[in-house]
């Protein structure tokens, strides 16, 4: 008769939390191995490159580790893994954050906070447009002004506008660029 080999049951996240809480370091590598991929994805599709995201799961295990003693129980430890890499990668963002606005009409949506940004994120988008708006009206000519709104506004290419202000390619680009770089100094 064969012998059957059964696998012993993985070590529930909560077992694990307590041994971590009382300083196991196998505890800390169980559950670094369990949630590693899963949060390396979450960071991955968020990210520019993956050095990045790479850095940034590391520094979200770390801070894991940092404030197990936070850990309530509450919800699946799986969520909360997820929220501390959640609130690692925001921390990241705000760190690198370059005052941006969004200028298509999607991006506007997500920046009054119909895309699942949180209030605060949707206030700040808001605010953002409102000065880069008002900046446009009291730095821009005209002229700057329409190339401007038919470009980003309503994303129209180089070559439509070309068209319908009947001015060259390198001139439309040449006003878009001074117009951008007007806004960007605010």
């Amino acid at each position: 008769m064969a012998r059957m080999t059964t696998h012993p049951e993985p070590l529930a996240d909560e077992f694990l939390v307590e041994r971590l809480r009382q300083g196991d370091r196998e505890a800390f590598d169980a559950l670094y191995q369990r949630y590693f991929e899963r949060v390396f994805r979450f960071v991955d599709r968020r990210m520019a490159n993956r050095a990045d995201a790479e850095e940034v799961v590391q520094e979200a295990f770390i801070n894991l580790f940092s404030s197990i003693h936070t850990f309530r129980g509450d919800a699946p430890f799986g969520a909360w893994v997820f929220g501390v890499a959640r609130r690692t990668l925001a921390s990241r963002f705000k760190r690198k954050r370059h005052h941006t606005v969004p200028l298509g009409e999607d991006e506007t949506e997500n920046a009054l906070g119909q895309g699942g940004d949180s209030p605060l994120e949707a206030y700040e988008c808001v605010e953002r447009l409102r000065r880069i708006r008002s900046a446009a009206e009291q730095d821009l000519t005209p002229e700057q002004r329409v190339l401007f709104e038919l470009h980003h506004l309503e994303d129209r290419s180089i070559q439509e506008i070309c068209r319908v202000v009947r001015r060259s390619e390198d001139s439309v680009k040449s006003h878009l660029y001074r117009a951008r770089k007007l806004l960007l100094a605010r």
